[in-house]
């Protein structure tokens, strides 16, 4: 029983340092931006490299964010990340709703059809859905980075799997009492998928945040450009010297919003990705 107790206080040691080390390595490429957005220029292409800075230049986040009309392509962001995210909430919420609660003719194999458009990569669709933009007349708006963004089959798949796990007493006794599949949907489902809401809300938000490859291809005017186009500009607009302590600056200023929510939503987030992968 010692040999045991000793081995298993051993393979615990191991394992957080291990875990310790690998954190580290994670961290350590976030912690270099934040810090080499206070260096100045000639810092960071000193070598060898300056890990800290000398002195702390809060004036290259003030500097980054008048080179370019950042705060524009901030509010952009802000509009197509919060029009998604919600949009996608309800849609997904619905549909998994319909796949977990309700009866209807071919509802296992319509739900294996939806889910098997996941497996339809991206440049595959980007041809056709560029057509169609076209077609609608939105080359260049911000619906045309919204609207295709608004549904999700991972997310519906997400939402079903949380839903499968609610107990069927309330919805039956939801009915006895009249309730409409509309409210039992608003007043009883809903409540109950807070964390699941938190996880989708959380992986939406900071897809849209970071999405870069369909904006760049749907937008061309400054005006409705987003914070990745913004920084790639930036990044692109001094051909003789990149200012890398500024992007680094507006880099850290463009991942604060995501770093806050999580924080704020990581007790739910946890949970419904323990949850969710547990049901059905």
């Amino acid at each position: 029983m010692l040999k045991k107790s000793t081995s298993k206080r051993l393979v615990d040691y191991l394992s957080y340092i291990l875990l310790i080390l690998t954190g580290i390595v994670v961290i350590l490429p976030f912690v270099w931006m934040i810090l080499s957005s206070f260096k100045t220029a000639g810092e960071i292409w000193t070598f060898p490299p300056v890990f800290m800075p000398k002195k702390f230049q809060w004036s290259n986040y003030v500097e980054a964010w008048k080179a370019l009309p950042f705060d524009r392509f901030f509010i952009n962001s802000l509009l197509v990340t919060i029009f998604v995210t919600v949009g996608q909430l309800f849609t997904c919420s619905l549909g998994g709703y319909a796949f977990a609660r309700l009866r209807f003719p071919g509802k296992d194999k319509l739900f294996l059809m939806y889910l098997a458009t996941m497996m339809i990569p991206f440049p595959v669709l980007m041809i056709p859905l560029f057509i169609i933009m076209q077609s609608f007349g939105w080359i260049d708006t911000l619906k045309s980075i919204i609207v295709p963004g608004l549904f999700s089959a991972w997310g519906t798949f997400l939402m079903r799997q949380f839903m499968m796990g609610i107990p069927r007493t309330l919805e039956d006794a939801a009915k006895i009492d009249g309730c409409s599949y509309w409210r039992l949907y608003w007043k009883i489902i809903v409540p109950l998928c807070k964390p699941v809401f938190a996880t989708l809300g959380i992986f939406t938000f900071m897809g849209t945040w970071n999405q870069f490859f369909w904006p760049l291809i749907m937008i061309n005017t400054i005006s409705n450009k987003t914070l990745p186009l913004g920084l790639v500009m930036f990044q692109t607009r001094i051909a003789a010297e990149t200012p890398w302590h500024l992007i680094m600056a507006a880099s850290c200023a463009t991942v604060l919003p995501i770093i806050i929510l999580f924080i704020i939503g990581q007790k739910y987030y946890v949970k419904g990705i323990v949850t969710s992968g547990l049901k059905g």
